[in-house]
């Protein structure tokens, strides 16, 4: 269903103040309680007009582009001065806000799910500052990295800062608590709030991670969340020609996407040479409940290793995880469980795991 049409201005002579109300509502409902100073003035406001509604406190200046609406649909913005800092507004958003002014601090807990189901009487105005940043960086902005795979609806996550791109060459304004990257290619854009779409989104998310630990974090979950599909992500990466940390992330992504090409039992065993433990025995055959199974890894001492790819962190794996290794433990065997991830992340504090594992095994 189309949204519905910008309010038509009354016939001259009728009060044009109930038709500038409906119009900044109209914008408000479909921005987080933000208007676009040129969308009004596009809609018809006059300059004159929109300086009184300012000076009025019927609108808000949030930025040179942005305008609040406080309205009794948007009681959020309710009880900001004219002159109010829009800068605060992403400071606000990522909790670094230093000064006492009287602005609500919007936390960057309230991003961390999707937008909230607005009742019939108010706004939602919890992605007001993504619309901010957007309307107020630069030149076809949009939000990227992880600030757009939060705004697609990935939970889990806390910004320190919102992330936004540019094409190349574009006039940028920096602002505090947003980090703005010129880019030859922005990427597809989804529509509504500009963002940049999710495959895309989360490569750069994990590049422009602070560690390998949350860049492995910004790929699953959106993977595990669903807001981009394991297919999608593998062809774009396979688009990328050059990146930070490429090899963790190129691992990362296939253990993530494709577990047919994990790191796995063989990889397990060259750990395990490195570190002068014993060979394991790979793919060991016992009895399950089920019938047949195979352990990834067994040692001689029956210490058993079973590496866990992220498949099994879906759906009802980790129930026929449980039972298999329940069945394991009752053939008087311990049974150590590394996931693939942690392997890539922390080797060594896993096979420490698996060397103390050994020792009580051979002394038990």
């Amino acid at each position: 269903m189309p949204p519905p049409p910008v309010p038509s201005p009354p016939p001259e002579g009728l009060p044009r103040g109930p038709w500038r109300a409906a119009v900044a509502h109209h914008f408000a409902v479909r921005h987080c309680g933000l208007a676009r100073r040129a969308d009004l003035l596009g809609a018809g406001f006059t300059k004159a007009e929109l300086e009184a509604d300012l000076d009025a406190g019927r609108l808000i200046t949030v930025g040179p582009n942005t305008i609040a609406v406080p309205t009794a649909a948007v009681p959020h913005w309710l009880g900001y001065g004219k002159k109010y800092d829009g800068h605060h507004l992403p400071l606000g958003v990522t909790g670094m806000a230093k000064d006492g002014r009287r602005a609500r601090q919007l936390k960057a807990t309230a991003l961390m799910a999707p937008p909230r189901k607005a009742g019939p009487a108010t706004v939602d105005t919890a992605f007001a500052p993504f619309w901010w940043a957007v309307w107020e960086s630069g030149t076809r902005a949009a939000l990227d990295g992880a600030s757009a795979l939060i705004a697609e609806g990935m939970s889990g996550f806390v910004l320190d800062h919102i992330e936004i791109s540019v094409p190349l060459g574009a006039r940028i304004h920096p602002h505090p608590g947003v980090r703005i990257t010129q880019r030859r290619v922005l990427g597809p854009l989804r529509p509504g709030l500009p963002r940049v779409e999710p495959a895309m989104a989360t490569v750069r998310a994990a590049q422009l991670a602070v560690s390998d630990r949350q860049a492995a974090l910004l790929i699953c979950l959106p993977v595990q969340q669903r807001i981009v599909r394991a297919e999608d992500l593998l062809a774009r990466w396979t688009t990328v020609r050059r990146s930070p940390r490429r090899s963790f992330l190129d691992a990362v992504i296939k253990d993530v996407c494709d577990g047919a090409h994990s790191l796995g039992e063989l990889d397990f065993a060259r750990f395990c040479r490195e570190r002068g433990l014993p060979e394991p025995v790979r793919q060991q055959l016992r009895r399950g409940p089920k019938g047949r199974i195979y352990l990834d890894v067994a040692f001689e001492c029956g210490l058993v290793v079973e590496i866990d790819g992220v498949q099994h962190s879906l759906g009802l794996a980790p129930v026929d995880d449980a039972l298999r290794a329940n069945a394991v433990t009752l053939q008087n065997r311990r049974v150590l469980r590394i996931p693939v991830l942690g392997l890539r992340l922390d080797p060594g504090a896993f096979l420490d795991q698996v060397a103390h594992g050994i020792r009580l095994m051979t002394r038990g």
